[in-house]
């Protein structure tokens, strides 16, 4: 039988003195309730109660199992309810994981506004463009960029993300400005180097034909805010996703290159793990963000933006 509910019927009882009373109060048969204490008396090899006919009394086992029994149910029922806090109450720590460019950029305003919205929860936050294993690394929710690599894990989508191709003022002043894809391998195009494409470069027509230009470039890093300041100061192209560089864009440090080719669109995941529900910390936090990125997100804003301009300059001239 369940020990616990053996130990809350024994105290009940031994509080009541009582098979029969005890019986009414937690809604179980007088049978049931001997049952649980015969149970009980069996496994710990000791007689708890005295029983006559006319009264109920407990042995000196029984008087110093009551004493304790009191302080067994409290701390289960404590830790019990602790547990069931973590799906309903907002407080605690909470583990975040992000690539470095979006993070700070895009996802950092948000983790300040969660809390100052919930004072009872502390985040910690980690980013890294590198692949982490959430569970492993003991994470509560990873942000991703693209497809997820672990199909294990629940992902909930978030937003898009459109990659485009940018370069500064002054470096396509001096190099030129690319008219076809194909004129991309005479630049200097810079890679990622979690990307496996980061050496062929893929692009769809306007007439909706995939074109792959084999590219290279002077350098590759592992972080696309080291390849933004590279690309502003003038080293070369770049391939770079709308949040990290929305705002060049829209002051002119940048300037997209082919902007009537299009380049394949990425998604920002939220990945947890499985589970019956994930806790009200982690639905909070997921739940903020997907509001904040409803519908066009404000990087995709600043850049059609952006695109506008440069379009309407162009039929000006």
């Amino acid at each position: 039988m369940d020990r616990f509910r053996s130990l809350e019927v024994f105290a009940a009882t031994a509080e009541r003195l009582s098979f029969a009373t005890a019986a009414r109060d937690l809604k179980l048969t007088r049978a049931m309730v001997s049952k649980h204490i015969a149970d009980l008396e069996e496994r710990l090899g000791v007689r708890l109660f005295h029983r006559t006919t006319r009264r109920v009394s407990l042995t000196e086992a029984g008087r110093a199992l009551a004493e304790r029994a009191g302080g067994v149910i409290d701390a289960l029922n404590e830790s019990e309810d602790a547990v069931r806090d973590l799906h309903t109450v907002l407080k605690g720590r909470l583990r975040v994981n992000a690539p470095v460019s979006f993070g700070s950029q895009q996802l950092a305003p948000l983790v300040a506004r969660f809390l100052g919205d919930n004072p009872g929860v502390e985040i910690d936050l980690t980013l890294n463009d590198r692949a982490v294993d959430l569970v492993e690394e003991g994470y509560d929710i990873v942000i991703r960029i693209g497809v997820p690599a672990d199909s294990s894990l629940i992902a909930r989508r978030l937003a898009p993300a459109q990659l485009m191709i940018v370069g500064s003022p002054d470096y396509l002043r001096r190099n030129g400005m690319p008219k076809t894809p194909a004129d991309l391998k005479r630049h200097n195009c810079l890679g990622y180097a979690y990307w496996s494409l980061r050496d062929e470069w893929h692009l769809t027509t306007p007439s909706g034909k995939l074109e792959r230009v084999k590219v290279r470039g002077s350098l590759v890093a592992n972080n696309g805010d080291a390849l933004r300041v590279a690309a502003l100061e003038g080293v070369g192209l770049i391939q770079q996703p709308t949040f990290s560089i929305c705002s060049d864009l829209s002051e002119g440090h940048l300037v997209q290159v082919l902007a009537d080719h299009t380049i394949r669109e990425l998604t920002v995941h939220a990945l947890y793990a499985p589970g019956a529900a994930p806790n009200a910390k982690i639905r909070a936090f997921i739940d903020l963000l997907a509001r904040a990125w409803s519908g066009t997100p404000p990087w995709e804003r600043e850049a059609a933006k952006r695109r506008g301009k440069v379009h309407a300059r162009r039929r000006r001239g």
